[in-house]
């Protein structure tokens, strides 16, 4: 049974919630821990033969160690990329939060030690007329990794989607800042008071990297205890 379960959301969409996780799971598997990854729903998807896929469910079956089938990965995977219950009303199918969740407590009970389990836009995506993505690691009452894009505007962004994890009744395991805008003028100073003003714990700062790769994000990550 999988010791800890962690949920990795993002302050928007496209702040690097993907090269977060999979950095996280290789630094766990460096450390010997057994790893296993799940994105319940994506929004994006392309067919390659093999049924619809999506990029980031396949970096995240790529980088856990726990050998996994793309659907077990991926168990909702959605031609478009648009916002996941739109994307769902358009292939006349509806999402729920009690299924998304189910497939990922399935995973729970692996022989693993993590269980990375990554969400799909922000902390309130919709998943229908009543629910949002927050009530997936509600549900699993999974410790959540914040991934704050490092760019104009984040230090808004980030202290609301903290207080609305946090308003949630969730843990906040730790918040990455991941370097999206690689001109952003004081970069370090919105770093710093992101610190100061976010109360759980900094566990790393992404750099603008020329070749992102796991194994070179894993060097700026911290698994959270």
């Amino acid at each position: 049974m999988a010791k800890k379960i962690f949920f990795i959301t993002g302050t928007d969409t496209d702040v690097g919630k993907t090269v977060v996780a999979t950095g996280l799971l290789q630094a766990a598997n460096q450390q010997g821990l057994r790893t296993a990854a799940c994105k319940p729903v994506a929004a994006g998807c392309e067919d390659r033969g093999s049924g619809p896929q999506n990029d980031d469910a396949l970096q995240l079956q790529s980088a856990a160690n726990y050998s996994l089938s793309y659907q077990q990965v991926n168990p909702v995977a959605l031609d478009l990329p648009m916002a996941p219950h739109i994307a769902a009303q358009e292939q006349g199918r509806r999402l729920s939060a009690s299924r998304l969740s189910g497939f990922c407590r399935g995973l729970t009970l692996l022989p693993i030690d993590i269980l990375a389990i990554e969400g799909a836009g922000g902390w309130q995506v919709p998943l229908n007329n009543r629910e949002t993505m927050a009530d997936i690691p509600k549900q699993l009452n999974a410790e959540v990794i914040l991934v704050v894009g490092i760019r104009l505007g984040c230090i808004n962004h980030a202290l609301l989607t903290a207080r609305a994890i946090r308003s949630d009744g969730l843990k906040i395991a730790g918040w990455v800042g991941n370097i999206i805008d690689p001109d952003m003028l004081r970069a370090d100073e919105n770093i710093d008071t992101l610190k100061q003003m976010i109360i759980e714990p900094c566990l790393g700062v992404i750099p603008r990297l020329p070749d992102i790769c796991p194994l070179q994000v894993a060097t700026h990550l911290t698994i959270p205890d």
